[in-house]
């Protein structure tokens, strides 16, 4: 497989939780999930995609459900599990180093077994069918790392600028 597309979606999101060491980046207004929430959750779907990836190489047939990657106390369980932010930032940089290598290697055949899934999002069902592991792959570069770059830059809270003449 090419990871080309899915090293540059990581680049930018690691490039976004640079941006974490702000002080005033953390909580969402939404009551979404905060930015170590957002990273203990990139963690869980890298490792249960690489899980999977593995798993059809050895020659079984698994089965990929990210349930487990929205739940709040297994999130909470990864955070606590990291000595602060720049520890859950190293690790997800390393994890996705290791879900592209495991890509990388895939054999076209192995890229083409059709995984079942079940995808939810917000408490709704997006996916409930067999898809193509190259496919859960790659949408983690179209569209999943994507986003969750984009609520790590939403949860920035910005900073006034001083009008001249105005304490």
């Amino acid at each position: 497989m090419d990871t080309t597309a899915l090293r540059s979606a990581y680049d930018r999101l690691l490039d976004a939780a640079a941006l974490l060491d702000l002080p005033d980046l953390g909580d969402a207004g939404d009551r979404g999930w905060n930015a170590d929430q957002i990273l203990a959750h990139l963690l869980s779907i890298d490792a249960s995609i690489a899980a999977v990836a593995l798993g059809v190489v050895a020659g079984s047939r698994p089965t990929f459900d990210n349930r487990i990657s929205l739940d709040t106390w297994n999130l909470d369980r990864i955070i606590a599990e990291h000595s602060g932010r720049a520890d859950l930032i190293d690790h997800v940089r390393s994890q996705a180093t290791v879900l592209c290598d495991i890509a990388d290697r895939l054999s076209g055949e192995a890229a083409s077994v059709l995984v079942p899934s079940l995808l939810l999002s917000n408490d709704a069902l997006v996916l409930d069918q067999p898809v193509p592991l190259a496919g859960l792959i790659d949408g983690l570069a179209e569209d999943h790392v994507p986003v969750h770059t984009r609520q790590l830059l939403d949860l920035r809270v910005p900073v006034p600028f001083p009008v001249p003449g105005h304490a």
